[in-house]
């Protein structure tokens, strides 16, 4: 299965009233697994950048005055996307500005029954919160320290680390993926020793059960297979369930 944890970075909150995406940044997994492939892009959104956006973020007019557009990349990061499940946090915002990006220049929209909301999973998971991306990484106990503002590959690297918790831990990545020969896909398997029981399980046939079937056997002859498999010591059976 492959995923991409995505994040953008914006020139505000809502495309409908002009606002563009200025950063994308997403990390590829296959099985859960990072397989080290990575997209990351800045953008010139083709207009200025409100101060309180840019203080989010630090992205300035100047940094991003020589970068691509959004029309010189979209096929590019289409073609990254295509066919794998989206994993992003508050993914109404991200998916909202891809959409309005793409509406721009006629292609297809990002398939929502491709879109795993992040939030959403920590919400259900941690109903009394914080469930914002540096809440969930102290939760988890993932480094953060070079979070000084948001920058959508950093973020997007850090919310793989917290969608793995999320799923189920560590043990969500056990799978074994393919290796294309340029990147390592594979993931560490443990695996548990386990021993008998201390005490064998009681009987779970009533005496009833028993005497029925017991009888039903006999009716089937000398040379029935159920003979042989028929245990005569209750406990016997009992101490192979």
């Amino acid at each position: 299965m492959r995923e991409i944890v995505l994040d953008t970075e914006t020139t505000g909150l809502d495309p409908r009233t002009g606002d563009r995406v200025v950063e994308i940044g997403g990390i590829e997994l296959v099985n859960h697994i990072p397989t080290g492939q990575s997209y990351h892009v800045f953008i010139n959104p083709e207009r200025s950048m409100p101060k309180a956006a840019f203080d989010v973020h630090g992205l300035s007019d100047d940094f991003l005055k020589d970068k691509p557009v959004f029309a010189a990349i979209a096929e590019d990061f289409a073609t990254f996307i295509r066919d794998a499940r989206l994993v992003i946090h508050n993914a109404s915002f991200d998916v909202g500005f891809l959409n309005a990006e793409f509406a721009r220049l006629r292609m297809p929209p990002v398939p929502p029954d491709l879109v795993v909301d992040t939030l959403a999973l920590a919400k259900r998971r941690h109903p009394a919160g914080p469930n914002s991306l540096d809440a969930l990484c102290s939760r988890y106990g993932i480094d953060n320290s070079r979070r000084t503002k948001h920058g959508a590959l950093l973020d997007s690297e850090l919310l793989a680390e917290v969608y793995i918790e999320l799923i189920g831990g560590k043990q969500a990545a056990l799978g074994l993926a393919a290796s294309d020969g340029n990147n390592s896909r594979g993931g560490r398997v443990s695996r548990r020793q386990v021993g008998p029981r201390p005490e064998p399980l009681p009987p779970r046939l009533t005496a009833e059960e028993r005497t029925a079937h017991e009888a039903f056997v006999a009716k089937l002859g000398e040379n029935s297979v159920w003979r042989k498999y028929q245990s005569e010591d209750p406990a016997a059976e009992a101490a192979s369930r």
